[in-house]
């Protein structure tokens, strides 16, 4: 059905000022928000969950420890990998369109993936469920940026789209930790699918139909060419950089796809310049876009930021459960603060982005995390309470996550036209997203190394044989502090960044300028 705008008296916004109104009803708006939020729920959700079960999903299918991050990777890999082109194909095709279909997806694989007996088709099918979640996640923000004027009301419905992160983050820890002590960790993995249907249910009726249908000839312009080059290049990466671990980073063919999917990627940039400057057809990144310096500098913020995160959620589920010897319950209670406090700093922040500068809240951001990671590096004596250093660094992990991510999506959001807004909102997510992937891989390379020199091993036998050993082992304790100091500085090089190259961004939220 197509929604029209409705009588003077429906129209209200979802923040108080009476100049921003919105053409359809309240509960409509409120409900819209709360539907497009469900990209970054279900998408933190699955992660957080995979994350407090890893262990738990690597016993039952025999899974080794130097492996058990494709669990996560796979998932993160995909989603990163085509949040591109699905952006490209929302802004072609419409993005309720898009939206819809990438739930169903996201809702089916999700419910068939406990199904799946061996590890290389688990990690298939969290590949082909990251997939799906790629559609929805740029259409969401595409969908806020376009129906959303520049205000109050925007700077609110994107602090709401930021509480969705770690809401679901928070449900994720509950939901995996209780399931997994009590019942089974495969319904884990089916209580958001459910969860799932509910969402694409719901979009269905409340997100609105685009008002003019588009041009039969705009399907001729999606760019199936750097979509394939970008994909492939990304893909090849990552399994080389995650595959180094395993194999060890002499043999061969690791570096050798490295350097093939670097020429690949560069080959991508190369044909969206062509494409931008010499022909009609509209390309699958405007390169033009990183003219603007600031927006340059904050796709490599936003890459080491969710790198140096995504890092310390996992390094703090090894340090519970493989080192301590917590059990999952246990660790997700350890982990329920992240979602607490992000749900409150996710809101908070949805206000303050039209009063405070930019350029402060990333200072704050990224401090916040790089100060996480450090509580775990640094020698504190093993019978220290988990209130010393746990609680702070969870909370502080969150603060800088639930901040820089909302900021950083309004800002692209008012920095590309709205024809580019998904496009945009895909780009910026799949650089976190790709950061998280690359990081993950190194810091897995940086814990087998420190692991193999403290046990006398080489790296390919660490790879063979895990990370596993006996409860307070000082050898895993090593790694994951080494592990916690990498993280700790590629975080503070995003900081480094902030106040060298995003100095002046302004006020990000409100009326202001793009």
């Amino acid at each position: 059905m197509q929604f029209a705008p409705e009588k003077d008296h429906e129209l209200v916004a979802v923040s108080t000022a009476a100049s921003e109104q919105m053409p359809f009803s309240k509960a409509r708006t409120v409900a819209l928000v709360a539907t497009v939020a469900a990209a970054p729920f279900l998408s933190t959700f699955n992660v957080q969950a995979s994350v407090i079960t890893l262990p738990t999903i690597g016993q039952a299918l025999a899974i080794p420890s130097s492996r058990q991050q494709w669990v996560v990777s796979a998932y993160n890999l995909t989603f990163g990998c085509f949040l591109l082109l699905w952006g490209r194909l929302a802004d072609i095709y419409g993005r309720r369109l898009i939206f819809l279909w990438g739930s169903v997806c996201f809702t089916i694989m999700a419910i068939v993936t406990p199904f799946v007996p061996n590890e290389i088709g688990f990690d298939i099918v969290r590949g082909l469920n990251g997939l799906a979640a790629a559609a929805m996640a740029p259409t969401a923000l595409g969908i806020l940026g376009t129906t959303f004027p520049p205000g109050k009301a925007k700077d609110v419905a994107f602090g709401c789209f930021g509480a969705g992160a770690p809401l679901g983050g928070v449900m994720g820890n509950i939901f995996s930790g209780v399931v997994s002590e009590y019942l089974d960790w495969k319904w884990v993995f089916w209580i958001f699918g459910i969860v799932a249907a509910f969402a694409t249910t719901a979009g269905y009726f409340v997100i609105p139909l685009p008002p003019i249908a588009e041009e039969p000839g705009m399907r001729n312009t999606v760019d199936w060419v750097g979509g394939t080059l970008i994909t492939v290049g990304l893909i090849i990466m990552l399994f080389a950089l995650s595959e180094g671990n395993v194999v060890g980073w002499s043999t061969p063919w690791v570096p050798t796809l490295i350097v093939v999917s670097l020429i690949i990627v560069a080959a991508f940039g190369f044909w969206q310049h062509y494409l931008e400057t010499k022909t009609q057809k509209r390309p699958l990144m405007k390169m033009s876009m990183f003219k603007n310096r600031k927006f340059a500098w904050a796709n490599v913020v936003m890459a080491l930021f969710f790198s140096s995160f995504n890092n310390y959620l996992i390094l703090a589920t090894y340090w519970f459960q493989d080192y301590q010897g917590l059990s999952v319950i246990q660790t997700t209670l350890r982990f329920i603060p992240t979602g607490a406090t992000g749900i409150l700093v996710a809101f908070v922040t949805g206000h303050i982005m039209s009063s405070v500068r930019g350029d402060y809240i990333l200072t704050f951001s990224t401090i916040c995390v790089s100060l996480s990671s450090l509580l775990f590096a640094i020698p504190i004596p093993e019978n220290t309470t988990y209130w010393a250093y746990g609680f702070p660094a969870m909370v502080l992990s969150v603060c800088g996550a639930d901040t820089i991510f909302p900021l950083l999506t309004l800002f692209v959001a008012k920095t590309l036209p709205p024809e580019d807004a998904s496009l945009g909102g895909a780009l910026i997510t799949a650089v976190g997203q790709v950061g998280r992937s690359i990081g993950l891989a190194i810091a897995t390379a940086v814990q087998t190394a420190i692991l193999a020199k403290k046990r006398g091993l080489s790296v390919d036998d660490v790879g063979n044989q895990g990370f596993g050993g006996q409860h307070w082992d000082p050898a895993l304790k090593a790694g994951i502090r080494g592990t916690a100091w990498f993280n700790f500085g590629i975080s503070l090089a995003s900081t480094v960044v902030v106040l060298l190259f995003i100095r002046g961004i302004g006020i990000v939220g409100g009326k202001g300028k793009r």
